[in-house]
């Protein structure tokens, strides 16, 4: 028994052979299940890693910069520059394409002049992606930064005229002897996109208030109609003249001389310009070198310390501590309605939200408004020019400092200031409004083949929905509106400026006018730059000592990186190249929905 037992015990188990079927589900669901882990496991270092590569290029935005004895602030603006930029983690990777925010060159520069570290400003300026405005802005900042008695030096391989106007300031220019200046005039061009649209065979009813009110032009005529071409000579003269004056006065050339040098290019060639005394010297970049080493007695075989903008705004500090406060609200882009991102421009919904933060802080004491816009909704500048009215209501002193452009809406938000300023080569006003609604119909039946058709209730039901033209009822209905904003939009100006209706009218019409002109007229108060601004505020609002804090908030680089409007739109202009405007023309048509109070032109100047 115990035999047969053991034996039995011992016998091996019979198992059945596993099937195909069995086999391959058991390989997938093998495979799955490692694959599952191994993509948690992934993503886990893969989140470890981002997390601490974000917290340590986090860190270095936080660090603040040393600044060695004996610096030089260099200033090189070969880049694209804004009213206020995001800083990145990554900017000091990219050699090739950076922004600087216009609030950090002229903190710098304005922070420069009383530090005791800082000898002074090299200017090493080629082709500065600018409006008039902000250049002139930096102008006049290196001025003031001069009355301390430091140098500013300026070199450049090859000077455009933003470059030169810059480097006119300073003590010594030297021009590279194979490099060029270039000195011919100002230049407006306009693009028309009517043989576009006939082509494309989409109708465009347009609709306007003002004679110089001229955005709707590049889409009905091709070319300048004659009371736009009058406006943009005078514009062209005066922004010129303003170039001319600021050149006349720091180099010491009369501004006949310095027009008969554009209007005959008498500037061919780095020995022309040097012996029409426009530069000090010809040179290279190591003769600038060597003149800076002995300006600030460093030797021959060591390095100069230079700091870049970008660097040194890191050490800045604000020692003051003061309980009252000045907010300088940016308002800076196209003005639309509802909702939307405050540094892709001006959205009410959203603006409004940030300006109450501003005037509802009982210790702001006044608000500086900066405006770099060229309009947009004429009902989201009602909607703004009323929040301002708030503020005013609230006790609060409103100033408006303009960068290049404060126009049509930008000037409606900007007229129930307390006081105005601008620079002379602002382009402001063009108190005037318009409405533009396309009808695809045509475009969709020739060119695609699609028909539309329908039914609806009433006669007007499939009023402006742009698969049909307007008939004459509908046109007398928009004009009408049109009418009423720019009643309202003078009625605006009228009160806020302390002038008649009719005077309003008459520099009204859609007329743009540049910052010189628009004082002469009435528009604004003074000429100056935003820290004028800033002073003129704190006088109304009689105190001395204050802080500035600033609205709105910027969006955060993380925030930036990874949205993906701008490599849309970048990767739409790398994709079309000189074809990127047709694509800018019909997307403008469609985003100017209502009746909107904008430029009366996208202007290209050179």
């Amino acid at each position: 028994m115990d035999n047969t037992e053991n034996t039995q015990f011992t016998q091996p188990m019979q198992t059945q052979p596993e099937t195909r079927t069995r086999k391959f589900w058991r390989v997938v669901f093998g495979s799955m299940l490692g694959f599952f882990f191994s993509t948690i496991l992934v993503s886990i270092l893969y989140m470890v890693m981002l997390v601490s590569m974000i917290a340590t290029l986090s860190s270095t935005m936080n660090e603040t910069t040393n600044i060695k004895e004996n610096s030089i602030l260099k200033i090189d603006l070969n880049q694209s520059i804004q009213e206020r930029v995001v800083e990145s983690p990554f900017d000091k990777f990219n050699t090739y394409y950076s922004q600087t925010g216009l609030n950090d060159i002229l903190a710098s520069i304005k922070y420069a002049a009383s530090d005791p570290k800082v000898k002074g400003i090299f200017l090493n300026n080629a082709i500065i992606s600018a409006s008039p405005a902000t250049v002139k802005e930096i102008h006049d900042a290196l001025l003031q930064f001069k009355k301390s008695g430091k140098f500013i030096y300026a070199y450049s391989n090859t000077m455009t005229q933003n470059g030169y106007y810059l480097a006119s300031v300073a003590d010594k220019i030297i021009l590279n002897p194979a490099g060029g200046l270039d000195f011919k005039g100002y230049a407006f061009q306009i693009m028309f996109y009517k043989g576009l649209i006939d082509k494309l065979d989409v109708d465009v009813q347009i609709l306007r208030h003002g004679q110089f009110k001229s955005a709707v032009e590049p889409y009905m005529l091709d070319k300048m109609s004659q009371a736009n071409r009058e406006q943009m000579t005078v514009l062209a003269n005066t922004l010129w003249g303003v170039f001319l004056n600021d050149i006349s006065a720091a180099r010491h050339i009369p501004v006949d001389t310095l027009n008969a040098i554009a209007d005959n290019l008498l500037c061919a060639t780095p020995k022309d310009a040097l012996q029409l005394k426009m530069v000090d010297k010809l040179g290279y970049a190591d003769d600038m070198e060597k003149l800076l080493k002995s300006k600030v007695n460093v030797d021959e075989d060591d390095n100069l310390n230079f700091v870049s903008i970008n660097k040194y705004k890191k050490s800045i500090k604000n020692s003051s501590k003061a309980s009252d406060k000045i907010a300088v609200v940016y308002a800076v882009g196209e003005i639309n309605d509802g909702k939307g991102d405050n540094s892709r421009g001006i959205y009410s919904e959203s603006f409004i939200k940030e300006f109450k933060k501003a005037y509802k802080d009982k210790n702001v004491k006044a608000i500086v408004l900066r405006i770099n816009s060229p309009g947009g909704s004429a009902l989201a500048s009602e909607n703004i020019w009323r929040e301002i009215e708030n503020a005013k209501k609230a006790g609060k002193v409103i100033v408006t400092s303009m960068g290049d452009y404060a126009a049509s809406g930008g000037y409606y938000i900007a007229c129930n200031s307390n006081y105005i300023f601008a620079q002379p080569n602002t382009l402001t006003g063009s108190i005037g409004v318009f409405g533009m609604v396309p009808s695809f119909q045509k475009f969709l039946k020739n060119k695609l083949g699609v028909t539309i058709d329908g039914v609806k209730s009433n006669q007007h039901a499939d009023y402006g929905n742009g698969m049909r033209a307007l008939d004459a009822t509908e046109m007398v209905v928009i004009q009408k509106s049109i009418e009423d904003i720019y009643s309202t939009f003078i009625k605006r100006v009228s009160n806020g400026r302390k002038m008649t209706v009719a005077q309003v009218d008459s520099i009204g019409q859609g007329r743009v006018w540049a910052g010189a002109d628009a004082l002469r007229i009435g528009l604004v108060d003074k000429l100056g730059t935003i820290d004028d601004a800033i002073a003129k505020a704190a006088s109304l609002a009689h105190i001395s000592d204050y802080d500035l804090v600033y609205y709105p908030k910027q969006s955060d680089w993380f925030t930036m990186i990874f949205g993906n409007e701008d490599e849309i739109e970048a990767a739409l202009k790398a994709k079309l190249g000189r074809l990127y405007f047709t694509y800018e023309g019909i997307d403008n048509i469609l985003r100017q929905e209502g009746v909107q109070a904008r430029m009366p032109m996208e202007i290209f100047i050179y």
